[in-house]
């Protein structure tokens, strides 16, 4: 879940100062969320109009000069799952912009550009088994369930992994399973992996999830402090791990046990 993307590439004009005024709201009292949340310089999406915003995120946000989401399946996912479904009702107008938006309790739903970045980057396969450490609204989540024969997801904040299960329940995503609890120690009983994606920062990737991932297996996920981080994506090879940093972000840090220090 991030809270503000910081982009290696240029920011397309579409959004950009929606996206600054509405993760300004994320900080704020629930009850001050509607009157925070009236970004300006938003392209709009109407009920009735919802296919035609994600055809339009798809082709400015993704494919757009700057951006370069090529894969064919990343791109087709992202124009079908409906991301105002996993937006607060107030702000689901806004849920096609080009930013990250708060869903309550200190978190945000990704911005597009982001989800559909780290999901091509994972490399998804028709047979893979993908764990994500951090469900939040259960966007990702959704979008990775069309890629994948299995998602099992896992969020620390009860409230919003109990909302994304019922969501991904209600709209049909089948194949995601969500835990409510900490991510720190994966999902061992499910073990192992094919990909792991992680949506909040960590200094280091949690020695339980490597031991989860296969051999091959890719593991995506922005290290680094609290401020500041760098996305990498990380390749098992037997005992090794390859390490390539793709892209300068930041995250809502990691919470629970990582806070502690605590021993593999």
């Amino acid at each position: 879940m991030t809270m503000l993307p910081i982009h290696a590439r240029p920011l397309l004009a579409v959004g950009g100062r929606c996206g600054r005024r509405l993760l300004a709201a994320a900080f704020l009292p629930v009850g001050l969320l509607a009157l925070a949340s009236v970004p300006h310089g938003c392209v709009l999406a109407q009920p009735d109009d919802y296919a035609a915003a994600r055809i339009r995120m798809v082709q400015l946000q993704l494919e757009g000069a700057g951006r370069d989401v090529r894969d064919p399946r990343v791109l087709q996912a992202m124009a079908e799952v409906p991301r105002h479904e996993f937006v607060p009702p107030p702000l689901r107008e806004y849920a096609y912009s080009d930013s990250a938006l708060p869903i309550g309790f200190g978190q945000t739903i990704s911005q597009p550009y982001v989800v559909a970045f780290m999901t091509e980057r994972l490399e998804p396969k028709p047979s893979d088994r993908v764990l994500e450490i951090g469900t939040g609204s259960g966007y990702q989540a959704a979008v990775l369930s069309k890629l994948v024969a299995e998602v099992y997801t896992i969020e620390i904040v009860e409230p919003l992994g109990r909302r994304a299960e019922a969501d991904l329940r209600r709209l049909g995503f089948d194949n995601v399973r969500v835990r409510i609890g900490d991510g720190y120690r994966g999902w061992p009983e499910a073990a192992p992996f094919d990909a792991i994606i992680l949506t909040s920062a960590v200094s280091e990737v949690p020695q339980p999830l490597i031991g989860q991932l296969k051999d091959g297996g890719r593991l995506i996920a922005p290290l680094g402090p609290s401020s500041y981080q760098e996305l990498y994506l990380l390749k098992k090879r037997g005992e090794k791990l390859e390490r390539q940093a793709i892209l300068p972000v930041r995250f809502v840090p990691m919470t629970g046990e990582v806070l502690k220090g605590a021993p593999p």
